[in-house]
Parts: C-alpha cells; sequence; structure tokens
C-alpha cells in the first residue's frame, strides 16, 4: 500500500517520516518525497489515527483524497526537478507532469490553481528562484551558471524573474545580511 505525505519535501524529511512508520510498527518498503509504501495492505482505524497523529506533531500530514494527491505529487515532482536534479528536464513541465500523472495538463492545472491559489507554471518559477538563492548563497557558481543550470535562456531572464518573484535584483540579494530564505514546503504557496 503507497500512502501519501504533505510537506515531505527534502531528504531529512524522509528520514523523519520513515522513523514515524517504524515507530508506529510498520515497516517501510520503499520512502520517497511525499509517498511511503508499506507491506500492510490496510490499517486499523488506530494505526491510522496514530500515524496521523505523529506525522502532525512533526509537521506532515496523511494525505486521503485523490485531488490532493495529485496535488502533492505535483509538487513532489517540481521540488525534486528543481531542487534535487542535476540538470532541467529538456521537456516542458507541462508534458512531464501530464505524462508522469496520465493526466490531462490542463485539468491537473485547473485543479492546481483551485486548491493552491497559484498556477502550476508560478509554483515552478517560485521553487527555481528559492532554488537560485540557495545557490547564491553557497557562492560557489556564478549567475550566469546558474541561470544555465536551471534552464534560463540568460541571466537577464533569470534576474528578470528574480525581481518580479522577490523585489530585489540577484546583486542586491547577494548583499542582504539576511537572505529570507524558505523552507521548501512554503515556497509557492499563493493562500
Amino acid at each position: 500500500m503507497i500512502l501519501y505525505i504533505k510537506n515531505m519535501v527534502c531528504n531529512r524529511c524522509r528520514m523523519v517520516v520513515e522513523g514515524i512508520f517504524k515507530d508506529a510498527g510498520l515497516d517501510p518498503v520503499r520512502t520517497d518525497l511525499g509517498e511511503v509504501m508499506i507491506r500492510e495492505d490496510q490499517l486499523s482505524s488506530e494505526q491510522k489515527q496514530g500515524l496521523e497523529h505523529a506525522l502532525q506533531d512533526a509537521g506532515f500530514e496523511l494525505i486521503d483524497s485523490r485531488k490532493s494527491r495529485l496535488i502533492e505529487q505535483i509538487k513532489t515532482m517540481v521540488i525534486n526537478w528543481v531542487h534535487h536534479s542535476d540538470e532541467q528536464p529538456h521537456q516542458k513541465y507541462s508534458e512531464l507532469i501530464s505524462s508522469a500523472l496520465h493526466h490531462d495538463y490542463s485539468s491537473l492545472s485547473r485543479l492546481f490553481s483551485e486548491t493552491e491559489g497559484i498556477t502550476i507554471e508560478q509554483y515552478i518559477i517560485n521553487q527555481k528562484i528559492e532554488r537560485v538563492k540557495e545557490l547564491m548563497v553557497y557562492d560557489e557558481r556564478s549567475l550566469s551558471q546558474i541561470a544555465f543550470d536551471l534552464g534560463y535562456s540568460g541571466v537577464a531572464h533569470l534576474s528578470a524573474q528574480f525581481k518580479k518573484v522577490t523585489g530585489m535584483t540577484p546583486t542586491y540579494f547577494k548583499g542582504l545580511q539576511d537572505k529570507g530564505r524558505k523552507p521548501l514546503d512554503e515556497v509557492g504557496s499563493g493562500k
């Protein structure tokens, strides 16, 4: 059985969630961002309730509805592509999402917008800008290299998008003492 977990956006999150499942007497077969596969076919109501409470205490949420699972799968895919992949996909995000979830992109886009208050495209942009901030803080790559790595057409395109999202230029951001970075599960929420 696969269970979907909201806010599970990094490797540390996976370790915490895996520990919660083990503490609940469940042995995860596989733990990926946003989902856990367990050997059991069903959970008792007590197991499910205990798991929900333990996950909530750690800042996660067990997702029941099909629509919520789709939203979380979209977010997890985008986070993986932007933050955990060495290179950006060569296909359009819309094609990748539609193909991976076996749904028409326009219906996924409508569902995402209704639920999250922003478009999938804006969510992707917000995630990319957060990744730009992260890479700028590390100060290991030039802005030109960051633009290339994240699939921007150039520094001007990255800078324009950065300013539109953050209200400041990348150079100004780099000079700030408090960089104002966000946890990944808080990036892009339109609510």
